[in-house]
């Protein structure tokens, strides 16, 4: 892959379902703040999980082509679903670089757990597809997946610090640590998680468990940081970068969800129809 012109300015595009996927942005921004970025919710077509591999892929892919249309230079599949069902298709689809989210929360989860195996908290569509027990078990790592499919709404709804939510934590990782005691490492396999983070230690802690926490959207932003320093070594940071937040539905709750998983507020948000 062919670097960028001399002095050019890099472009981020990044793409989710939905509103997750800026978890990812906000750690993608820490590490590259000079880089102008692009960010797609594909908001009018979720949830990508309960479709058909050949819907989720045909979604996946007119959403990258979308923002490679804006002019990204690279692209980062913020989606747990559509990085286990369609990445294939999608660095098929583009002629720019594309990352995902599977193999860099992997590849973190690896670094984390020497002993022991690893627990993924994930939703039911990604847990269904086996995108983190196979690359886990690819960098020679045991796994065991469990469906969370309360957190997402939970997350959505604002209880990020509520009784309730860590109640639904509770039962879902008694239930994960029954069946995989020996787990040492927890990886976050949903990009809302980052957001439930500390009531997840919370409630660890309540239960007497230690284990280490790998969030792969931090894990994606460190990939894409490497992956910048490798295929774009000579782009120039901008002076002051441009952020773009395009979505496929409801502009006004994207604007108010979207501040709380970018930590910043999202000062317009373009409505785009990229059609069923």
């Amino acid at each position: 892959m062919s670097a960028a012109h001399p002095q050019s300015k890099l472009r981020v595009g990044v793409f989710d379902s939905g509103f997750g996927g800026l978890t990812v942005l906000r750690e993608v921004l820490k590490l590259l703040p000079g880089a102008d970025s692009i960010y797609l919710g594909d908001s009018a077509r979720l949830p990508y999980g309960s479709k058909s591999h050949e819907t989720i892929a045909r979604f996946a892919v007119s959403s990258a082509r979308f923002l490679h249309d804006q002019g990204a230079d690279l692209l980062v599949v913020a989606c747990n679903t559509a990085t286990a069902l369609a990445f294939d298709e999608i660095g098929a689809a583009l002629p720019i670089p594309v990352i995902g989210v599977v193999s860099p929360g992997a590849e973190a989860a690896r670094g984390a757990s020497p002993e022991g195996g690893v627990l993924v908290l994930a939703t039911a569509a990604t847990v269904q597809s086996g995108a983190y027990s196979r690359a886990l078990r690819a960098v020679g790592i045991d796994a065991y997946e469990k469906a969370c499919p309360l957190l997402v709404p939970l997350v959505e709804e604002g209880w990020v610090s509520h009784p309730v939510t860590d109640a639904v934590i509770r039962i879902y990782l008694d239930e994960a640590l029954k069946a995989a005691p020996e787990a040492s490492t927890l990886l976050l396999g949903c990009t809302h998680y980052p957001l439930i983070e500390p009531a997840i230690r919370r409630v660890l802690a309540g239960m007497g468990r230690t284990l280490a926490i790998v969030d792969s959207a931090r894990a994606t932003a460190l990939a894409t940081a490497r992956l910048v320093a490798e295929e774009f070594p000579e782009a120039a940071p901008a002076e002051h970068p441009r952020r773009e937040f395009f979505a496929t539905d409801s502009v006004a709750k994207f604007q108010r969800l979207g501040a709380e998983f970018l930590g910043q507020p999202l000062d317009e948000v373009k409505l785009v129809d990229l059609g069923g």
